[in-house]
């Protein structure tokens, strides 16, 4: 467990005022494990809780079975020990997620453990015998309505007469019974101080932790909340939402092998109830999904690509989309590739969906990137990829790097050069990387950008001016280690994670600097274009989990959506730090997504099927 000391608030007159309203985002890691593991990392507990459960439920071994908000997979693990064979866990919380997934497999279990938020879960309608929420994992929301959303997005997944069943704090007897101060040893290094208060309206108890290591000082000063619910507004708020055959438990009891403060789960109730039944429809006709495929103009002029207008090459690459698009019965593909009648071709026809893999820009021009989602969302016709606020903030590389700061992501030292700026200072440090402050497919990225002199630099600054004329330039400290690339799919923290990628740059000459310039990308003939190659990254545990967390605050912070593509360099000393983020990244079969799909055997036509259903999904569609 990594520790760092930090700074306690000291005395709070008012632990409300202190709480996040997303405290739940960030709380459950490994401290959590250790301050709450007298209790949820309990076997006896466990096996009472899964004992109860079954007594209640009466679930077959074939059940479809959801653990909802399932932590550490410690019910799920349970219940697939018990012969179980469709248990679904779903969590918040990466790091849980991580370590049910590798339990699992250290058991030899067959469980899906999935990341996903409880108020809007990604399962089929009606596909789930039983969903359950135990150890007290109801009511973390600070609005009373996302509580009902959880519920209602339960009933929406259960069959009909479906069961859920919820293991919640006692609200009544913790009104009445909490210790408002505690404090214990957790084992020989730290100890826990716990506060506790109601909230100003009496509906919610709130909880703050000072984590204290011996040596080290303080490494942890939270806060957190539950909503207080008792017996009778447990039932009547299943009721509202049409749940049945509404009953309760209570008094439940929880084990601690420390014997110390149990807090909110000292006194629980086991709530059952019954989904509504769902009347069978009418088998409809099945439409078949009408996707446009938006791409950039070949009639027009790209000043990107070799000689500036399209390649062989380029025609190539969409002729293999084509045919891997082809693959996909589910959908009818149409293709629009004239800009100056796209709007009009769209809106003749008006398509389900938009697979938008106009990645060049409108007219293709990088800097109107934003302009092709800006249109769709004009004409109200969903589509795939990143809005136009998400590419606006990502083709800004320094703003880009300004929020990886505030999320401590380290980022390459670098300066910002406005060309008309006569009084700028230039840095100093050598070997320096320039590229352009906006700009896309490594364009102003060559070989001559990385500088090892004063008098080298200003003379890329002059090849820069003239061929990007008054565009910022970055002036970056060069990073000269390893080369990574992390894909993400999905939404919503529901994220399919591709193998990270590494750059193999040692067939290449010594003299050429290592990296991806824009010889690597857009001129065949060039000892970059043939001698680069990529393959999976060998890391360690502690390295992938910072380049996945890394990825996934920025996709989540920067907006991203359906998928994104994260590179990253590590300096001299191995340090990890961000290059660039790529919301809408590219899509062709030779591209770096296509070869990170393909190191687990994922076919191009299903990583753009699972680009298509995640965008559908987050749009609502029907699949």
């Amino acid at each position: 467990m990594e520790q760092i000391k930090q700074r306690t608030l000291g005395p709070v007159s008012d632990l409300e005022r202190h709480l996040p309203g997303d405290w739940w985002k960030k709380l459950f890691n490994s401290l959590y494990l250790k301050t709450d593991g007298d209790v949820v990392e309990n076997l006896t507990n466990t096996q009472a809780d899964i004992d109860l459960l079954i007594q209640c439920l009466n679930p077959k071994l074939d059940d479809c079975i959801v653990d909802l908000c399932c932590g550490q997979g410690r019910h799920a693990l349970e219940l697939a020990r018990r012969r179980f064979v469709n248990v679904t866990g779903i969590d918040r919380s990466r790091y849980l997620i991580r370590l049910a997934r590798k339990r699992a497999k250290g058991d030899s279990l067959i469980v899906k453990f999935s990341e996903g938020d409880a108020r809007k879960i990604r399962l089929e309608p009606s596909s789930q015998d039983i969903v359950y929420l135990m150890g007290n994992s109801f009511g973390y929301f600070e609005r009373e309505e996302d509580d009902e959303a959880v519920l209602k997005s339960i009933k929406n997944i259960l069959k009909s007469r479906g069961q859920i069943a919820m293991d919640i704090m006692d609200g009544a007897w913790m009104r009445e019974n909490m210790e408002s101060r505690s404090w214990e040893w957790i084992d020989q290094n730290h100890f826990v101080c716990r506060e506790r208060t109601l909230s100003a309206d009496q509906k919610r108890v709130i909880s703050r932790e000072v984590i204290v290591h011996a040596e080290k000082g303080v490494i942890a000063d939270q806060f957190y909340s539950e909503r207080l619910y008792d017996r009778g507004q447990i039932i009547s708020l299943l009721q509202s939402l049409e749940y049945q055959d509404v009953t309760v438990l209570q008094d439940l009891k929880s084990e601690s092998t420390r014997g110390q403060d149990l807090g909110m789960m000292a006194h629980r109730m086991f709530v059952v109830a019954t989904a509504p039944a769902k009347l069978k429809r009418r088998a409809l006709k099945k439409v078949t999904p009408q996707v446009a495929v938006l791409l950039g103009d070949p009639s027009l002029p790209d000043q990107v690509k070799k000689d500036g207008q399209f390649n062989e090459e380029d025609l190539q690459t969409t002729r293999k989309l084509k045919s891997a698009l082809a693959e996909l019965g589910a959908f009818e593909f149409r293709y629009v590739d004239h800009h100056a009648h796209m709007s009009k071709m769209l809106e003749q026809k008006r398509p389900h969906f938009v697979f938008n893999l106009c990645d060049e820009g409108m007219n293709n021009l990088a800097i109107q990137e934003l302009h092709v989602p800006a249109m769709l969302e004009l004409m109200n016709i969903p589509y795939s990829g990143a809005g136009p606020a998400c590419l606006a903030l990502c083709y800004n590389k320094s703003i880009v790097c300004s929020v990886a700061k505030s999320l401590d992501i380290p980022v390459p030292e670098e300066t910002f050069f406005d060309p008309l700026d006569q009084a700028a200072s230039l840095p100093s440090i050598f070997p320096a990387l320039l590229k352009p402050n906006c700009g896309d497919s490594s364009i102003g990225i060559t070989k001559e950008a990385v500088v090892y002199t004063a008098t080298q630099l200003l003379d890329y600054l002059d090849t820069l001016k003239e061929l990007l004329p008054n565009i910022p330039i970055l002036i970056q400290e060069y990073l000269s280690g390893r080369e990574f690339s992390v894909g993400l799919i999905g939404n919503s923290g529901n994220y399919s994670v591709l193998p990270i990628l590494e750059v193999n740059y040692s067939g290449l000459p010594d003299d050429l600097p290592q990296i991806l310039s824009y010889e690597s990308k857009w001129l065949p003939d060039s000892p970059y274009w043939n001698n680069i190659s990529y393959q999976e990254a060998n890391l360690s545990e502690n390295q992938k989990r910072q380049l996945l967390d890394y990825s996934i605050k920025l996709f989540e912070r920067t907006n991203c959506r359906d998928y994104a593509r994260f590179d990253f360099r590590t300096d001299k000393n191995g340090v990890i730090k961000l290059l660039e983020v790529n919301p809408n990244p590219g899509w062709c079969w030779d591209g770096k997504l296509n070869i990170m799909a393909g190191f687990q055997g994922m076919s191009y036509s299903e990583l753009l099927e699972l680009i298509i259903k995640a965008a559908m999904s987050r749009n609502e569609l029907i699949l």
